[in-house]
């Protein structure tokens, strides 16, 4: 038996077929060699382009001040999409065949696709803020039934913090689809308040003490003017329709502190505040 294995190496060995395999070998190398090296060159001179492409990109979004995060995942997007079309590329020039590859690439997308739709949504919707900024960190937004200051904004969901401290996370997806309002993207506010006097009270007199109180207050502005009107004959009270416009820094404490004063201010001048009341008379009924 161990004859007959060195008769096969020998065999295997013998000048005839050495010179076989050497032809094969040289053929082969005059076949693919070439491809290889150019495929080689190609890979490297490709993610050397594809390093500058990237960096033009980066420089180019920080010139226009995009923000930061958005920079970010859009370079490594290019990046990774670049790098892939690279390698496709490189495939087929050593002989690779990259139809069903690419066939592959595909289908695997689209059972990625589905397993991930809703995170897919959040993330489309992540680029959308991004992109269009209905908001900004530092905003006080409102959206998906909650409200609060925007800490953060990512990819997948924005982190809002409430005046409470509780800290709410909103999926992309949906924060997006909806309606969105934003409190802080514009510089100033109205702030309206309703004033009620007694019927017995003078009108004048009213209007007066409430336009006192907006003139003394320096976080009111002067324009657009302020307004000071009677809007409505309620079953107990004639209400005062009272309109100013502040910072919206300023919200908040102008329409507390407004509150407060005109409550001390009308004790002060007399004039009353009513509240809802209801009469009731009893008869005496005799058998």
């Amino acid at each position: 038996m161990d004859n007959d294995k060195v008769t096969n190496v020998a065999g295997w060995l013998s000048p005839d077929r050495v010179a076989e395999y050497a032809d094969t070998a040289i053929n082969l190398a005059i076949e693919y060699v070439p491809s290889v090296l150019l495929a080689i060159i190609v890979l490297i001179v490709g993610l050397w382009v594809i390093k500058r492409v990237v960096g033009v990109l980066r420089r180019t979004l920080e010139g226009r001040q995009a923000d930061a995060t958005l920079a970010r995942f859009l370079c490594s997007l290019s990046s990774v999409g670049l790098k892939a079309l690279l390698l496709i590329s490189v495939a087929s020039m050593v002989g690779i065949e990259t139809t069903s590859f690419v066939a592959l690439l595909g289908a695997a997308g689209l059972a990625i696709g589905l397993a991930l739709q809703g995170s897919l949504s959040n993330f489309a919707g992540g680029v959308l803020v991004l992109l269009f900024k209905p908001y900004k960190v530092g905003d006080f937004v409102e959206a998906q039934g909650v409200s609060g200051t925007v800490c953060d904004i990512q990819i997948f969901n924005t982190v809002l913090k409430t005046p409470d401290n509780k800290v709410i996370i909103v999926p992309n997806g949906a924060i997006s689809n909806g309606v969105i309002t934003n409190y802080s993207m514009e510089d100033t506010r109205r702030v309206d308040l309703l004033f009620g006097i007694g019927y017995d009270d003078d009108i004048s007199q009213a209007r007066g003490v409430i336009t006192g109180l907006i003139d003394s207050d320096g976080r009111i502005l002067k324009e657009p003017a302020p307004l000071v009107v009677v809007s409505e004959l309620a079953d107990s009270s004639v209400n005062f329709t009272v309109r100013v416009w502040v910072a919206s820094g300023d919200y908040w404490g102008v329409y507390f502190d407004l509150t407060e004063r005109a409550k001390v201010a009308f004790d002060a001048a007399g004039i009353s505040i009513p509240y809802p009341q209801t009469d009731v008379h009893l008869h005496e009924v005799r058998a």
